[in-house]
C-alpha cells in the first residue's frame, strides 16, 4: 500500500467528542481515491461508484497527521477498485480501514466508458 497523502487535523475537522469526525475522513478518502483513479485513468470525469466495509478502528484528535494509503484491488474493462487504509503518521496507529472502494471512468456522456489503459495492480 502506498501512502502519498497527508492531513493535519484541525478544529473544524473535529465533532462535538473530540475526535476527528467520520465524514470529514471520508471525504478526505473519496478525493483521494478519485485523485488516484483520474492519475491512472487519465480522464478527468471518475465517479466513486461504492464504498464498502468501511471499519472505524481508532480516533485522531486535533494536532494529529493522518496518512492515507490506497492500494489497486482489481482493475475491470471501465473501472478499479482500491482498498484502503488511514493511519496517524506518529504512531503508526490504523484509523479506518476500507476494503473495497470502486472508482468508475467516464464518457462525455456520463456513462462508463473503458479506460483502455494498462493498469496493473499495485
Amino acid at each position: 500500500m502506498k501512502f502519498k497523502t497527508r492531513k493535519w487535523i484541525k478544529p473544524g475537522d473535529l465533532n462535538p467528542n473530540g475526535t476527528l469526525f467520520g465524514g470529514r475522513l471520508l471525504e478526505w478518502i473519496d478525493e483521494e481515491a478519485a485523485l488516484f483513479a483520474i492519475i491512472q485513468f487519465d480522464n478527468k470525469k471518475v465517479v466513486t461508484k461504492s464504498m464498502g466495509a468501511i471499519e472505524f478502528l481508532a480516533s485522531a484528535k486535533q494536532g494529529d497527521i493522518v496518512e492515507i494509503g490506497l492500494k489497486i484491488t482489481k482493475v475491470g474493462n471501465a473501472y478499479i477498485a482500491l482498498c484502503c487504509e488511514v493511519r496517524n503518521i506518529m504512531t503508526q496507529v490504523t484509523i479506518i480501514s476500507i476494503s473495497n472502494i470502486v472508482m468508475v471512468n467516464l464518457g462525455e456522456d456520463g456513462k462508463p466508458k473503458p479506460h483502455n489503459r494498462n493498469i496493473l495492480k499495485a
